[in-house]
Parts: C-alpha cells; sequence; structure tokens
C-alpha cells in the first residue's frame, strides 16, 4: 500500500491512491507478433473486414468495370476527361483487380480461418464432453420448478425416485438432448444439454465463407469474360483472336476456350405500335443464332434479356443492340476501297444511332466519316433532324466528311467509334460550307471534291415491296461471352452458409436438470433450466418438461386402472 494514498484502508490500485506507476513486462517482437494475430482473428475483426469489403465493392456497381463493360469504361472517359485519370488511378475502374480490394480480401480470408480452427478444436472437444453435473441448489436458477409426489403404502421411497430419474433419461432423449446421470446417495438426477446445432450451425457457416472466398478467388483464375458484337450474317468464332474485347484469369491459355462458332441469323425487336400509350417502347429482344458446336453438330438457338445461352460451358449474354448500316465508298476511279456493315451507337430510345466510318487506303488522303442514322427520320422546327421510331419505316443515313490523317499509323490504339478530328480538314457537313451527305437504303451520293461516291446499301431480301425498308439495314448484337466454372460451387457454399445461419439464429442452446430426492413417504422432484444466451421459450420449455414428466409418472398407474376388472353387485361373485 502507498504511504500516500488517500484513505490507508484503501488498496494502492484504489481510484484515489496515488500512482506509483505500473511496470508491463516489455512484448518484444514475438510478443507483438502474437497480439497482431490475436487481434486479426478474432471474430470482431472478421466481421470489421467483412463489412470493409462491402463497402469496398460499391465503387464497382457505381463505375463501369473494364472486365465487364469495357466500352462503357470507354465511354466514362470521353465524358469525363479530367476526372478518369485520378479515378483510373485509384483502381476505381478494376476495382475486383486492384491491390487494396485484394489486400482486404486475403485479410478477411486470414482472419477466418484463423477465427475458425481453434473454434472447431474447442467444438469438437465439447461434442464428447458429457453433460455437467447437476447443480446442488437448483432453487437458485430462475427458471425453476418443484413438486412433490406421495410414494405408496409399501412401496420404497428411493426405488420411486430413481423410476423417476429413469423416466425423466428417456424423456429428454426423446426431446433430442444429451443425457448423463448423477445419483448419490437418495438423491437421482438426470443432467441433459441440448443445442450444440447452434454452434455446428455458426462454424459452418464461417466455414462456408471462406469457402466462398476460395471458390471466387482461384475460379477467377480460370474464368474469363469476352466481348464481341456481330451483326446480322456474320459469323463468330470462339477464340481469342475474334474477340472485340476480353478479359480473363491468370491461368486462361490460349487453348483453353472451347472451340465453337456461333452465326447471327437475325435480331428480333417488337416495338409498341403508334398510337399506343408505350409508342416505339421496345418490347422483346432476341438474338437468333445457329451453332457449330465442339463435337460438330449444329443446332439453332436464341439469346435474349435476363435469358443466356449456353454453349460448352459458356454462357452467351445479349447486353445491346443497333443498327449497323452497309456503306460502300468508291475511288474516283470506281473501285471500293470501303464496304463494311458498321456498327451504330444507339443515342435514344427511338434508336437516332451514331456511327463512324474510316477510310485507310485507296484515296489520295485517309477520310473519315461522323454519321447519324434515322431509322424513322423526322424533322424539327429546328431544322434537325430526329427519329420518332426505332424500326426502319423511314431511315435516313446523314453523314459528315473529313480528309487528313486518321492518327492509326503511328500504333496509337483508336476506338472504332470515335473520331479524332484534330488533323483532319472537314469536306462535308459542318462549317465546311458544302451540306453533308443525305442518303436513303440504296442510294448512292457524291464525295466532294471528285473523290468518289458513298453508297448506302440496301440490304432487303429479294421481292420485298417497292418502299417497304423495314429489312433494309442490318442489325448487330453486342454479346458478352463468360465461364466460370466454380460459379456452381459459390452457389453450393452460399447455401451451406444460409443453412448454417439458420442454424446458428434458430437453434436455442440450453440444459436442463431433474432432480429425484426421496424423503420417508414422498419424492421431491425439482426442474430447471438453464440457457446461454437470450432464450425466451426456456421458462414454458422447463414447465412442459415437467408437465410430460407427470404424465409419464401416471401413466402405469392410470393403465393397472384400466386393466382391473370393473366391480360388480352380483352375489356369486366373492
Amino acid at each position: 500500500m502507498s504511504p500516500e494514498s488517500a484513505d490507508p484502508l484503501r488498496p494502492s490500485d484504489h481510484v484515489d491512491a496515488v500512482d506509483d506507476g505500473i511496470t508491463q513486462p516489455r512484448l518484444g517482437f514475438v510478443g507483438w507478433l502474437r497480439w497482431g494475430w490475436r487481434q486479426l482473428t478474432s471474430m470482431r475483426t472478421a466481421l470489421v473486414l467483412l463489412l470493409i469489403l462491402a463497402i469496398a465493392a460499391i465503387p464497382g456497381s457505381v463505375f463501369p468495370q473494364r472486365m465487364a463493360d469495357p466500352n462503357g469504361v470507354t465511354q466514362w472517359e470521353a465524358d469525363n476527361p479530367d476526372l478518369f485519370p485520378v479515378l483510373d488511378a485509384l483502381s476505381m475502374f478494376d476495382v475486383y483487380l486492384s491491390p487494396w480490394f485484394s489486400a482486404i480480401y486475403l485479410l478477411l480470408f486470414t482472419s477466418l480461418v484463423g477465427c475458425v480452427i481453434p473454434r472447431i478444436k474447442h467444438h469438437a472437444k465439447a461434442l464428447r464432453t458429457r453433460p455437467p453435473r447437476t447443480p446442488a441448489r437448483l432453487a437458485r436458477l430462475a427458471d425453476h420448478v418443484e413438486t412433490d409426489r406421495e410414494v405408496a403404502d409399501g412401496e420404497d421411497a428411493s426405488a420411486e425416485a430413481s423410476r423417476a430419474a429413469d423416466v425423466a433419461q428417456k424423456q429428454l432423449k426423446a426431446l433430442g438432448y444429451r443425457v448423463e446421470r448423477y445419483d448419490k446417495g437418495r438423491t437421482f438426477s438426470v443432467s441433459a444439454e441440448r443445442g450444440y446445432w447452434r454452434e455446428t450451425g455458426n462454424l459452418l457457416f464461417h466455414l462456408a465463407l471462406v469457402g466462398v472466398l476460395v471458390t471466387v478467388g482461384v475460379g477467377g483464375g480460370f474464368a474469363y469474360t469476352g466481348q464481341k458484337v456481330v451483326v446480322e450474317g456474320e459469323t463468330f468464332v470462339n477464340s481469342l483472336v475474334d474477340y472485340n474485347s476480353m478479359n480473363r484469369g491468370r491461368f486462361v491459355g490460349d487453348d483453353a476456350l472451347a472451340p465453337y462458332a456461333m452465326t447471327l441469323d437475325s435480331f428480333d425487336v417488337t416495338y409498341q405500335e403508334f398510337g399506343s400509350k408505350a409508342s416505339g417502347q421496345a418490347g422483346d429482344f432476341s438474338a437468333n443464332v445457329s451453332v457449330r458446336d465442339t463435337d460438330g453438330s449444329e443446332w439453332e438457338g436464341a439469346v435474349q434479356v435476363n435469358h443466356p445461352l449456353d454453349i460448352a460451358g459458356d454462357k452467351v449474354y445479349l447486353l445491346g443492340n443497333g443498327y449497323a448500316p452497309t456503306i460502300t465508298v468508291r475511288n474516283a476511279e470506281g473501285t471500293v476501297v470501303f464496304r463494311d456493315s458498321v456498327e451504330f451507337l444507339p443515342q435514344d430510345n427511338n434508336m437516332t444511332s451514331l456511327g463512324v466510318v474510316k477510310v485507310t487506303d485507296g484515296m489520295p488522303e485517309q477520310l473519315g466519316m461522323l454519321g447519324f442514322f434515322y431509322p424513322t427520320q423526322a424533322k424539327l422546327d429546328s431544322g434537325a433532324y430526329t427519329s420518332i421510331y426505332g424500326d426502319t419505316y423511314a431511315p435516313l443515313l446523314t453523314l459528315r466528311v473529313y480528309q487528313g490523317d486518321l492518327g492509326i499509323d503511328d500504333g496509337t490504339p483508336r476506338s472504332v467509334y470515335v473520331l479524332d478530328t484534330t488533323d483532319l480538314t472537314e469536306i462535308a457537313g459542318g462549317d465546311s460550307g458544302v451540306e453533308s451527305l443525305e442518303l436513303q437504303p440504296g442510294e448512292t451520293a457524291d464525295l466532294p471534291n471528285g473523290l468518289g461516291t458513298v453508297t448506302f446499301e440496301d440490304e432487303s431480301p429479294e421481292g420485298t415491296a417497292e418502299g417497304d425498308f423495314t429489312q433494309s439495314v442490318k442489325r448487330f448484337a453486342s454479346l458478352q461471352i463468360h465461364h466460370d466454372a466454380s460459379a456452381v460451387w459459390v452457389l453450393v457454399f452460399a447455401l451451406l452458409a444460409l443453412g448454417g445461419l439458420g442454424l446458428a439464429l434458430f437453434v436455442p442452446r440450453r440444459r436442463m436438470w431433474v432432480k429425484a430426492t426421496a424423503a420417508t413417504d414422498t419424492v421431491h422432484l425439482e426442474y430447471a433450466g438453464l440457457a446461454r444466451g437470450e432464450d425466451p421459450t426456456l421458462a414454458a420449455a422447463v414447465d412442459d418438461l415437467a408437465a410430460g414428466h407427470a404424465r409419464l409418472l401416471d401413466a402405469p398407474n392410470r393403465r393397472a386402472q384400466q386393466a382391473a376388472p370393473a366391480p360388480t353387485d352380483d352375489p356369486k361373485v366373492d
């Protein structure tokens, strides 16, 4: 005790005592490592890391990701050129591949493993341990019931108390408890416990969560996701060179893709008719394809929104669609220098679309054309064109023509959907003084300065009525091909996690005791229960146990009464 304490009767560590300083042992390097490991492998840390992981995944749904939507990333960069470099440096467009997300992921995995393994050992030991001895004073427990039963004349109270314990033991076993008898002298008791499924469910939940983390982490190395834009009539071959963009796991080799081919036969879209409240709104989308499978068999299928097509373990999703006008460019000598169905990207619900044509060879200088396609063209009061319906009832293609350097000869990657006009001179449309080219399907227009001609090809099948343009322009489908063999295992572990969580939440952990003490001519019965944690049904369970035990003890007497002959007044009966 410190001589300077405020009160000499108080110990030196009392709040009023003078602090002489506490000397703590030095942890050292190993001690700090042990302390850090204990903090990391605590359940509280695991829960915090799980919450942090969920928060860290939010940017993945806010910003387009290169793995799933590379075109969206390109568009976001074009719309936000100043902010994009900052967010890209923070891996906002590659969230799930970023170092900081991987660090949280690995820490969570380590925390869960370090937390679960000791608990499994403890739980396995607890399962082999006998239920604890019956407390000497059950009356001290909050949930407690006691009663006295009289012993019939000529019967031994100890034998009756032992029978009561035997009945309670069978009763508790039937209720799913693990039971153990503890008898001493004229006192017979049964100790029972159940609810270990609660801890089993808890461990199952955490093990399943570890399984999900491992499956996603390892399975991602064998997964790949690619995008391909396919125009009607074109064939896509499942090889690396035929994808527009591809993101593959580190374990996916060049020969890992299944060798199948898929041809887009047609793309069907239904629109609400004119006059309806939803006039022009698109309904069903269906990319109708012919597939040549890996075994050489051929079959037909359809890719629809939210209904992917399964091909050789790959899932083919429909991401988008649009029009692909077929454009032919000839030079002054009449030689075809460009012919292709060019994908035009929709800009509104009525499919007003924007596209770029790049002619790299065959002309005195490179040509770039910025085009707008209007499926059902109409003129606004301002004189500008717009589309008033998504189908091709009155299609019109307008082109602004540029001449110069397209900037593709220096090896710098350029988007096919963007025309960089930095080193180009506008020769038709805009401020050039020459009106932009306007074409309907089947029409040809002259390029300025005698450079040649441009033709908007009519793709209508033979026999189509004149003036019917509904099949004059090809459509394209933007497809995503995804392969992930671990998806089934992720589902299995997720279901196991839900099952384990259900057990952990709804299975009560409790202990029950029944004690029978023999007196001179009575048996004193006590019933008590104790829950681990909150258990609002424990009191009712103790009452039900006592009532059921009483019925079972009275059952032999009732059966004896039913078996006894009925009384009679016949004088012949002795």
